[in-house]
């Protein structure tokens, strides 16, 4: 009795261990646009959450009065004595009505992570910033709003010096 042996298909037959899907136009053609919509995407300040990125292209954003108000008496209480009641800064903290703190350069998410883990000093010879407990994130939008409205009133809508 005679076994018959399978032969193994050739090499071009074999199924690849490797997809194929990078070697084809299509799969490149379409990293490509992908690639550009995330490019155009942070370019144009889109996913940045309550309009920063309408701020930092220099046009206004309009915040909810109450929103506002409520960020101005948390401010006073909280923020004032370092950074100045007036937005311009103390001996204690920088000034946001500088163009250092613009959308463009601090987002809204900084003040969020500052409040949270505290800031070592990176643009201004202050010490590091404290977290700040008792603050709730929508607390800390209600300051950011208070303090872009403060900006907005100032001129300050971008920091030309950054991207």
């Amino acid at each position: 009795m005679t076994r018959s042996r399978r032969r193994r298909p050739s090499k071009s037959r074999r199924a690849s261990a490797k997809p194929a899907v990078w070697g084809s136009w299509w799969a490149w053609a379409a990293l490509g646009v992908l690639a550009a919509a995330v490019v155009l995407g942070i370019v144009a300040g889109g996913g940045s959450g309550g309009g920063a990125g309408d701020q930092a292209a220099g046009t206004t954003h309009e915040h909810e009065p109450g929103a506002v108000e409520a960020g101005r008496q948390l401010y006073e209480g909280t923020c004032a004595a370092c950074h100045g009641a007036d937005l311009n800064g103390t001996d204690l903290g920088p000034p946001f009505l500088s163009p250092i703190y613009a959308p463009n350069h601090h987002a809204d998410e900084a003040f969020q992570r500052a409040v949270l883990a505290g800031v070592q000093p990176h643009h201004w010879d202050f010490g590091p910033m404290p977290a700040v407990a008792g603050l709730s994130r929508d607390d800390v939008e209600n300051i950011v709003a208070y303090v872009r409205t403060q900006q907005e009133a100032a001129g300050i809508f971008r920091d030309p010096s950054h991207p």
